[in-house]
């Protein structure tokens, strides 16, 4: 009995670990901070996982991974069903109709941004609760002005948020273009002046600056040229229509248990973010995209502008290249011109060795039993004189041949 009751005791401490276990694995599913900020401007930083964020949004999870900082990924602004996903430079975020969701808050460069931010939608909601006579700041509550009756109104939220991001985005690009144009030009004038390895160097981390800031500009203007190209992803990006639609076609509430049941095939469904399903497409019209398209051409023509001055100061460079490229040839004919020079002194000057190597010989002749030194003055200066002549002789004939300037 009493070993009975030990194997019953051993079975049951064998039991113990899997509650353990799956603890642990429940601590440690992956979070990241999001800094969650509402449509009125206020902020808050939430700790939440992958699964959670997709529950919250409706987003696939491929478009988690676009805005994993881990991954270089190409900027991009996507429109799905129930959010926009902005992955523009540092700025990667989730955008819904009444929140958006901003990764790695802590970083130090985004902080003008969110301050921005921050700032701009608290104004407008505080120019909301004013009366409607009072005036507003047009630089702190973005408007639209419409095309066919000259009515302004405000902008959707996702689309006030989305001209934050661009504005934000494009100002970092054009203030790192201003940037390097007042270090490039500079650099480039001294190196025309002197030829060195230093300003060689600097030329050379300059145009490499140069490249790669061109290259992210063009992805920023890429992206924006590819949505104005496809209304129907411009469609997409209009959530709070969509919103009000849904709930204006279906008042009744449906059950809780629906809801979650839409929501979990909504998550699992991998395809489900990447359909261009809307009432545009459906209908076979066009979509209405006035005001979105509007918000997007303002920002591509800025980076339109940008990447025209970095074309500009791209040529400069290419010049500055062909003009140090010439003086160098130059430098080059020169020092082949003076090789030319030398070889033909010193093939001359080894003839007047050849001759005095000859008769400094010792051997027996009447020149060296009866000679005087009149006659020793004589032989060395016409050698001398020969050697000259026949230098000036080659000089000119290569002068004449072109050969030298």
């Amino acid at each position: 009995m009493e070993d009975q009751d030990d194997s019953n005791s051993d079975k049951e401490l064998t039991l113990a670990p899997p509650p353990r276990q799956a603890s642990r694995r429940t601590s440690n599913v992956a979070t990241k901070s999001w800094l969650v900020i509402s449509a009125f401007g206020k902020a808050r930083i939430e700790e939440a996982g992958k699964h959670h964020i997709r529950r919250r949004t409706g987003i696939p999870a491929r478009d988690l991974r676009i805005l994993d900082p881990a991954l270089s990924y190409p900027s991009s602004v996507l429109g799905r069903e129930r959010a926009i996903v902005v992955n523009l430079e540092n700025i990667k975020a989730i955008i819904t109709a009444s929140e958006m969701l901003l990764l790695n808050p802590r970083d130090p460069s985004l902080s003008p941004f969110v301050s921005d931010l921050e700032h701009k939608l608290c104004n407008l909601d505080n120019s909301n609760t004013r009366s409607n006579g009072a005036e507003k700041s047009t630089e702190d509550s973005p408007t639209f002005l419409s095309k066919n009756d000259g009515t302004s109104r405000v902008l959707p939220f996702e689309f006030r948020v989305l001209e934050i991001c661009l504005k934000f985005v494009c100002k970092c690009l054009e203030s790192e273009a201003s940037t390097l144009e007042q270090e490039a030009y500079p650099a480039l004038d001294e190196l025309s002046v002197s030829v060195s390895t230093l300003n060689l160097q600097r030329v050379r981390l300059i145009k490499s600056r140069l490249v790669a800031l061109s290259a992210r500009i063009k992805k920023v203007r890429d992206e924006l040229e590819h949505l104005l190209d496809d209304d129907m992803d411009m469609a997409e990006m209009y959530l709070t229509d969509k919103h009000n639609k849904q709930h204006a076609e279906r008042p009744e509430p449906k059950d809780d248990t629906e809801d979650e049941r839409q929501d979990t095939n909504q998550i699992f469904n991998e395809d489900g973010g990447g359909s261009r399903s809307s009432s545009a497409d459906l209908s076979g019209q066009k979509p209405k995209v006035e005001e979105l398209e509007m918000l997007l051409e303002a920002y591509f023509a800025q980076l339109e502008g940008v990447l025209s001055k970095l074309s500009t100061m791209r040529e400069y460079v290419d010049d500055t290249e062909d003009y140090i490229n010439i003086i160098l040839d130059e430098k080059q004919n020169q020092l082949l011109q003076i090789g030319v020079v030398m070889s033909t002194a010193i093939m001359l000057l080894n003839i007047g060795i050849v001759i005095a190597g000859i008769l400094g010989m010792n051997i027996r002749i009447p020149l060296f039993d009866y000679g005087v030194p009149m006659q020793f003055n004589m032989t060395t200066f016409g050698v001398f004189t020969g050697i000259v002549v026949s230098f000036a002789v080659a000089v000119l004939s290569i002068k004449k041949k072109g050969l030298l300037g």
